[in-house]
């Protein structure tokens, strides 16, 4: 018997990975390939193609496409109708469509993407970046960074835990969970406090 629940309006095809305490809402359709960790929520209407992967902890919301060549890694939030592509030049009458046509999304640990939020495919969100509703997304985000409009801009900075960051004449800020950060040079951030389980470096922005 299988240890996630799947609702009885949803498809599952065979070979799919699926993993303990997942749940699948209405109208879902997972393909054979995909594989979804742990403890995942799966909204309405959301479809995940074959080789993507899920980690654990992931909220999906409704209307959620993530086609091939998108890998989530843990605790990473897909707000409503938030798009996920795959292929930079697509044409109907020259398909682009077989997987080495994909170009590969990355969604590393704790980012979320909000509501309308696009993520052209080829780019990597860092660890607990931060896409605001509505924004397009052409180009990598550095870890913590929050990005806004259209293209997406770094208009802030964010905790892992979701608080904006203020920093002070040093270059530090602490969020409300006690952990401590650093600006570096204005382009990007490290958590530097000892209560935090891992000090990640943020790229620089490209």
């Amino acid at each position: 018997m299988a240890d996630y629940f799947v609702h009885e309006s949803s498809y599952i095809d065979e070979g799919a990975e699926i993993g303990e305490g997942t749940k699948i809402w209405h109208f879902c359709h997972i393909s054979g390939k995909a594989k979804i960790g742990n403890k995942c929520s799966l909204g309405q209407n959301v479809f995940v193609a074959n080789n993507v992967v899920i980690g654990n902890n992931c909220k999906i919301q409704n209307n959620v496409s993530l086609y091939e060549g998108v890998i989530l890694e843990d605790y990473v939030f897909c707000g409503p109708s938030m798009v996920f592509t795959n292929v930079k030049t697509p044409r109907c009458e020259f398909p682009r469509n077989t997987s080495d046509d994909y170009h590969q999304t990355l969604v590393k640990r704790g980012a979320s993407i909000g509501a309308n939020a696009t993520i052209v495919c080829g780019v990597t969100l860092h660890e607990y970046a931060f896409v605001a509703a509505g924004a397009v997304v052409t180009k990598d985000v550095p870890a913590y960074a929050m990005v806004t409009g259209v293209p997406a801009k770094i208009t802030g900075w964010m905790s892992a835990c979701g608080d904006v960051l203020k920093f002070d004449e040093n270059d530090c800020a602490i969020d409300s969970t006690g952990r401590k950060y650093q600006l570096i040079s204005g382009q990007k951030v490290k958590q530097v406090s000892s209560e935090a389980k891992n000090s990640e470096l943020v790229t620089q922005a490209s």
